[in-house]
Order: structure tokens, then sequence, then C-alpha cells
């Protein structure tokens, strides 16, 4: 399967950093802790609606991870790649069994009582998706916000 995410070898990468962290969910507080200060570093004000929106979408992707994802004695790992447009990470775990449904939903399609963790996300990235891990087994959540916010 191919990735929608930046290569290394692009010429509009700025920085790639990714941080693994235990599938716990101080794990999940490391990786939110983690993409902030990463923002930080390149320049990306972390008090920003761009900020605060890679917060949160950075802190409901680990938790899935966490919650869904978890593989005892695995990690799981967030990667940001800083393009000179947007920002796109991505949460990979190790369990290829627990893929996420539309948000807010069962895989049965009636309404969830939780798990809005992803409606979230689909309200605050440009688009997000889910991909399968090569090699196996995992995943990979991933979600793309635009540097520059398009005014209306």
């Amino acid at each position: 399967m191919s990735s929608d995410a930046p290569t290394q070898s692009s010429p509009a990468v700025l920085g790639i950093a990714s941080q693994r962290s235990p599938s716990t969910r101080r794990g999940a507080r490391r990786a939110r802790r983690f993409a902030v200060r990463q923002l930080a570093d390149w320049g990306l004000a972390q008090d920003s609606e761009l900020g605060r929106d890679v917060a949160l979408i950075v802190a409901e992707l680990a938790a899935n991870a966490v919650t869904h994802g978890h593989v005892p004695g695995r990690d799981f790992e967030v990667r940001l790649t800083h393009t000179a447009t947007r920002l796109h990470i991505e949460i990979t775990d190790t369990r290829s069994d627990a893929a996420p449904t539309a948000p807010g939903t069962h895989p049965d399609n009636t309404p969830a009582e939780t798990g809005r963790g992803l409606l979230i996300v689909e309200a605050l990235a440009e688009r997000w998706g889910v991909e399968a891990r090569t090699p196996s087994p995992g995943k990979t959540v991933w979600a793309e916000c635009a540097l520059q916010r398009k005014t209306h």
C-alpha cells in the first residue's frame, strides 16, 4: 500500500522527527508533549491554531493507539513530517486487526457511546487515513494539517 506521507527525498521536506513511546496512557501524553516541543523546534507557534490542532490530533491518535492498538511489550511511534505547506502526523502501532472505523460509529454502523476521538481528528485535519504497516503487523493512522489556514 502506498503512503501519502512526504518522503525525505522530497525537496519540500523541511524536517522529520519521530519518537517511540510505551503503549500506555503515560506514553500517549509523552507523544503529545513531543509533538508540541517539535513544533517549537521547527519555529511553529505552539499557541497558534495549528499548534493546538496538532496537539489534539496527536493526543487522540496516540490515545487510540494505546487503547485499541496495544500489544503487550510493544511501543507505538509518532512521526511528524514538516513540509513547506503542511504537517503530516503518523501514529503507528503493531496491531493490524484493530483498524479505526468511521468516526462515531461501530463496525455495524450503530452510533457509538464512546470513540468520538476520530471526529475530532476529522474536524481538525485537512485529511486523515489508515494504512497497513509494511512489513506487517500493524497499522499507521495519519492526518495532515495545512500550515496556512484558508480564510473565508
